[in-house]
């Protein structure tokens, strides 16, 4: 109770927080101000970065002290749980583990059995995709949907390379979402909101509308997977990722957005990541260091989260470079300077590439009544 009222009361992390950023983002003369004002942090908000943050440090943590393989997987899902939705329930638990435990038979199954068959995989591969956009764009399921699209991209996009061992990797996937919730369900005892949330307002669609956004989303997504199958890009999962999480916002005007917000967040994250590689220099041995470090990089992206109210934009594409760079190319022979640098300019060009598949899709699907946008929502 004492460390959670520290950290809780501390005067540094208030200043941390709560302090706006000056800069590019910040606000320059009146006139700027007014057109960049954004809400205070709240009570509800600080807590909540206390939790994105720390849950990300946790299995961070414990896959470094552990020598878990795909380290990747214990820093992303913490943030995820914590940082896509403010809330943790028994509703959201069971989506979660129901997610994976659906995701280790499709994997199994896909990559076991059709993985000599590329195309017959590819249409199967594209079936989930739709299926996981159907039950994104009806609304209830959303968070199912979008973790099963964003784990099974990345579950496939490792099982595609010949010295993977499939049996570990999905140990590992298992292991890391149980740990998942473990974690969540700490940090939310920890750090628990202060008032209660109001629910997000229900969004009525058309089925024209739902059908627009299925195909948009399952067809981009099997495209992405096709790209990552051809191409040997194994050290490309931030741009694949990447890919993915543009596609959380059902149309080709927030995926616009979404798209430049995610970009700066990974030019950001990369950049952190350098300053902490030089602040560390032969220091990197020195985990406690280390941990602080991360610690300190999530809570800034994580306030930036908060403060765009949620989604992925820059402060969660910030948080995720954090986490895939310092779960997957931290390590005692390897330095973040080279992934970093590499990690944005693929991630550049995915993203510019799937806008470009976006688009034409968005515009194809607008000529057909029955996949057409409502004429008020052109999204």
């Amino acid at each position: 109770m004492y460390i959670k009222g520290l950290f809780i009361k501390s005067a540094f992390i208030k200043r941390l927080l709560l302090t706006p950023f000056k800069g590019w983002w910040g606000r320059r003369g009146g006139a700027n101000a007014q057109r960049t004002a954004r809400p205070v942090l709240t009570q509800n908000g600080l807590r909540q970065c206390l939790r994105v943050a720390g849950g990300g440090t946790l299995g961070f943590v414990v896959s470094q002290l552990m020598g878990w393989n795909y380290g990747v997987f214990f820093t992303v899902f913490p943030m995820f749980l914590l940082g896509m939705v403010p809330i943790l329930n028994g509703h959201i638990i069971r989506q979660f583990l129901a997610n994976v435990s659906l995701n280790v038979l499709e994997v199994s199954l896909v990559v076991g059995l059709l993985k000599h068959i590329p195309v017959v995989m590819t249409l199967v591969v594209m079936g989930i995709f739709l299926f996981r956009f159907n039950l994104m764009a009806k609304g209830p399921l959303f968070l199912f949907g979008a973790n099963g699209v964003l784990t099974l991209s990345i579950l496939l996009h490792f099982a595609s390379y010949p010295n993977v061992d499939l049996s570990d990797l999905l140990a590992c996937n298992l292991v890391a979402s149980g740990l998942a919730v473990f974690i969540a369900m700490l940090m939310h005892t920890l750090f628990p909101d202060v008032e209660a949330r109001k629910p997000p307002p229900r969004v009525t669609k058309t089925p024209s509308q739902i059908r627009h956004e299925t195909l948009i989303g399952g067809l981009t997504a099997t495209l992405s997977f096709v790209v990552f199958q051809m191409f040997d890009l194994q050290g490309s999962l931030s741009a694949q990722m990447a890919t993915i999480l543009v596609l959380f916002t059902l149309g080709y005007s927030g995926a616009k957005v979404s798209a430049g917000k995610r970009a700066i967040g990974t030019l950001l994250g990369c950049n952190l990541a350098l300053l902490m590689q030089l602040f560390l220099y032969t220091q990197s041995h020195h985990f406690l260091l280390v941990v602080l470090l991360y610690w300190l990089g999530l809570m800034l992206f994580a306030r930036e989260h908060i403060h765009e109210g949620g989604g992925s934009g820059i402060g969660f594409g910030g948080l995720t470079t954090l986490g895939i760079l310092f779960g997957q190319s931290l390590g005692p022979q390897q330095d973040l300077v080279y992934s970093a640098l590499y990690r944005f300019s693929s991630m550049s060009v995915a993203l510019v590439l799937t806008l470009l598949a976006m688009a034409s899709l968005h515009f194809v699907l607008n000529r057909w009544a029955p996949t057409r946008l409502p004429a008020n929502n052109p999204a």
